[in-house]
């Protein structure tokens, strides 16, 4: 005889589902790593032809990633009563030739907050993982 469980855990998004969650938005956080020494950003982005691309400015982010191009990034999407989230792992590079930077600038990724930032970065991902969650209360213990 099996028990039926009344736990959900959460179920896998395919990668179509995943890039689905991260072309409709914008916000989530870049996960670098530099000697051992683990450091997260929130940034905004856009999801375009299966890489991730953000703007940002010299300092401690651009010099992380030069030391340390592997990357991960997360992006979480809550609505009332499920979320979904989903883990990008990858390879960042700086865009640098002009005919890239011209096509990059063409997209609607516009900065955060008002700052001037004329670095783009693009991630292109080695994976891509996502998870949806049903919320609902903790199952009774027995």
């Amino acid at each position: 005889m099996t028990m039926e469980s009344d736990e959900r855990p959460g179920s896998t998004l395919s990668a179509e589902e995943s890039w689905t969650v991260l072309q409709r938005n914008q916000h989530g956080r870049l996960a670098v790593s530099v000697m051992g020494d683990p450091d997260i950003y929130p940034i905004n982005f856009l999801a375009h032809e299966r890489r991730l691309l953000f703007r940002t400015n010299p300092g401690t982010k651009l010099a992380e990633l030069t030391v340390n191009n592997r990357v991960a990034f997360e992006v979480d999407e809550i609505d009332a009563g499920e979320a979904r989230s989903v883990v990008v792992k990858g390879v960042a590079r700086v865009i640098d030739a002009q005919s890239e930077v011209d096509k990059v600038d063409q997209l609607p990724l516009k900065p955060w907050i008002p700052t001037r930032k004329y670095t783009y970065v693009e991630v292109v991902p080695t994976s891509v993982h996502g998870r949806y969650f049903e919320f609902g209360e903790e199952p009774d213990r027995y």
